[in-house]
């Protein structure tokens, strides 16, 4: 949709409440786990979420020029189309449809599973089929609720947003201020013992980008503000910001009644944290609130994520592109797309973890991430002339450190993570004979 068709109602406050809650998920719950295991301490694992939040604040800043110059569907697909060709662009749409999305909802299926055991009594360890089957059925049901239109998928999201805020509030609030014995400092920063700390600071990292995963949608709504120039920056810098400090504020929660050993040794940190605070009762009622916010982030992925290949098929850029394209009569709803989704997502429940696999989508996705920041370096050489209602301050400081950052985490998975990467490279890389085959039929370049 061009610029000028868009009306522009967006205000600053509504752009700030979208920035939050468009980032805000279900990862802050359940990465603890991971950020304090591969770090091994309380301090290097806090500093990995400090920086994870810096590099978010860059990156949403540096991003948004391109959402504001380029305000098309498909968003990070249209900006890499322009910079890099097609071939670039059909490739992000590809490992969005085969990992970034089905990968999305086996992740926080496998945790919606895990929390729910977790909520009757039962360990992870002894129920793992039992895990699988509630997080099979969790995204199936929500497929299924999807497929009666958007109004469904709406309301269940409505919900979801506002439930996953009260127990963020409430295990800050009475987790800080918890009186208990735990050991906690912050300096120095130190790794823990046997690791070594760039890498373990890079691993933390990248478990911390899941949970600040979603800040790319920010600058989408650019092109509807009243003021982006002006309300966009602040926008994305206070909301992100505020992001980062509640990241932070329910880190020091969960340290100071969970040692980092601890929470690195639980699949379910937010809730033993809130049981430890509130007792059993209370914990669960916490745990309920923690489920909802999964259950939402579950069906944000499987309403959004249903739409890429039925996107991608409407200009046969797959094959079977008729079959991609194909909406129910009623809802008019993308229903082929969505099972091709579920699919892939149950494949990956059967075989792969909530850490793998998000590791796994974050790997892939900030490779096209980073191209994304370079972007805004080449365009602004390459065309000048292109209406930029936004401009990325301090260029080009930021989008350089944006840069360097999504190079980190590619660059520190390849060695730390080198089968997972491979894996991800591996799958991406299955679409280039897909892109020819089709190209050669359909696609003009």
């Amino acid at each position: 949709m061009p610029q000028q068709d868009l009306k522009k109602e967006i205000g600053f406050l509504a752009a700030l409440t979208t920035v939050i809650g468009t980032v805000i998920g279900a990862g802050v719950f359940f990465k603890p786990t991971a950020v304090y295991g591969v770090t091994g301490s309380a301090s290097l694992g806090l500093l990995a979420w400090l920086i994870g939040g810096v590099l978010t604040i860059c990156a949403g800043l540096t991003a948004a020029e391109l959402s504001a110059a380029i305000p098309e569907t498909g968003g990070m697909m249209a900006y890499l189309k322009r910079t890099y060709g097609n071939l670039v662009a059909f490739l992000l749409g590809w490992a969005q449809t085969v990992i970034y999305f089905p990968a999305n909802i086996a992740a926080l299926a496998i945790i919606f599973g895990t929390q729910t055991i977790s909520l009757f009594g039962l360990t992870a360890d002894d129920h793992h089929s039992l895990i699988v089957i509630v997080a099979v059925a969790t995204a199936l049901f929500l497929t299924l609720m999807n497929f009666l239109g958007a109004k469904a998928g709406g309301a269940i999201q409505t919900v979801s947003t506002v439930c996953k805020l009260i127990p963020l509030v409430l295990i800050i609030i009475f987790g800080i201020f918890h009186k208990g014995d735990v050991p906690f400092q912050l300096f120095p920063v130190e790794a823990g013992p046997g690791k070594e700390f760039l890498s373990a600071l890079g691993s933390g990292l990248l478990a911390t980008m899941f949970a600040y995963d979603g800040w790319i949608l920010v600058g989408n709504i650019a092109g509807e503000m009243k003021n982006p120039k002006k309300d966009l920056p602040k926008a994305i810098i206070l909301g992100l910001s505020a992001v980062m400090v509640i990241y932070l504020l329910i880190n020091i929660a969960f340290l100071m009644v969970m040692s980092a050993s601890s929470l690195a040794g639980t699949d379910t940190p937010a809730s033993e944290a809130a049981e430890i605070i509130f007792g059993a009762f209370g914990g669960k009622l916490v745990s309920i609130g923690i489920l909802i916010s999964v259950f939402g982030s579950i069906n944000g992925y499987v309403m959004t994520g249903m739409r890429i290949p039925y996107a991608m098929a409407t200009e046969n850029k797959l094959p079977f592109s008729k079959w991609f394209s194909r909406l129910s009569k009623k809802s008019k709803v993308p229903y082929n797309s969505g099972l091709f989704i579920l699919l892939i997502a149950i494949i990956m429940m059967m075989i792969g973890g909530f850490n793998t696999l998000t590791d796994m989508l974050v790997f892939v996705i900030w490779i096209f991430y980073t191209m994304t920041f370079a972007a805004v370096l080449i365009l602004r050489k390459r065309d000048p002339q292109l209406k930029r209602p936004y401009r990325v301050p301090l260029y080009p400081v930021l989008p350089i450190i944006s840069i360097l950052g999504g190079l980190f985490i590619v660059i520190n998975t390849l060695f730390t993570q080198t089968a997972l990467a491979m894996w991800g490279i591996g799958i991406t890389a299955l679409g280039l004979p897909i892109y020819f085959a089709m190209k050669k039929n359909h696609i003009k370049s």
